[in-house]
């Protein structure tokens, strides 16, 4: 992808986002045709979270495992053992609905891998949809909430409850203050809440999108541009049908 065919601003993703996430759920579920990873559902419901009033729902995690952050990247794996043999990135946004979709298919499976040290995850959270919450800046305030969650030991249960109740896009999102009081009831450590309300890692999330739709190299086959859920696996790009991720993951949680 050339610099003409970029996204290049917060005003223009939002008016590209209808076409890229209906693209980008039909090529979710192309690339796990005849595969199990993404059949059926895990750990969280793919529903999502029409009301943002009141506290945010918990849902904990099918599996815990160690999470840290990384040159702007949450990394996860397990403590103590030797680099798994497999790496897995993925691009992700907190409001995006596909990859919703992802973690309720996936997520407990992909959870196993990292706790029992057969693949490292690397989630490079990003703010694509920034411009498609009210008010704006979801994308980065719910990217942030799971970085530092990472850092404060509660990243599984922090990245599965904020899926399960993902906001509408376009629609109210959660507040930093709801989002505190999630990390408070999920055990946060206690840098969790100056994290979250000092947008710590925004800037982070800013370039971790902003390489990433620079890069040629993560538009998948019959795509128009850069869109969320991206899975690169052993630094190849997933493309639809690969089901090389479901011959490493296993089927039983």
């Amino acid at each position: 992808m050339g610099k003409r065919s970029a996204v290049k601003s917060s005003r223009s993703i939002g008016s590209r986002t209808p076409l890229v996430v209906g693209i980008l759920v039909v090529g979710v579920l192309a690339i796990v045709i005849g595969s199990t990873l993404f059949s059926k559902g895990d750990d969280a419901d793919a529903s999502g979270g029409s009301s943002t009033t009141g506290p945010i729902p918990i849902t904990r995690a099918a599996v815990q495992f160690p999470a840290k952050v990384d040159g702007g990247v949450v990394t996860v794996g397990p403590a103590g053992k030797k680099a798994p043999p497999h790496t897995l990135d993925v691009y992700e946004d907190a409001l995006c609905p596909a990859c919703q979709a992802l973690e309720s298919r996936g997520g407990a499976r992909l959870a196993k891998a990292a706790a029992d040290g057969s693949m490292r995850i690397r989630y490079h959270l990003l703010n694509m949809l920034d411009q498609r919450s009210q008010p704006a800046g979801y994308s980065t305030l719910g990217g942030n909430a799971m970085m530092c969650a990472a850092e404060n030991g509660i990243f599984p249960d922090m990245h599965v409850s904020l899926y399960t109740a993902q906001p509408d896009e376009g629609g109210t999102a959660w507040t930093a203050d709801q989002i505190v009081d999630l990390g408070k009831r999920l055990g946060a450590g206690p840098g969790f809440e100056p994290c979250v309300r000092s947008g710590a890692h925004a800037k982070d999330i800013a370039a971790n999108f902003g390489q990433a739709a620079h890069d040629p190299k993560l538009v998948r086959q019959g795509s128009s541009g850069f869109g969320t859920p991206t899975l690169v696996l052993d630094g190849a790009l997933l493309q639809p049908g690969d089901t090389r991720l479901d011959k490493l993951v296993s089927d039983t949680p």
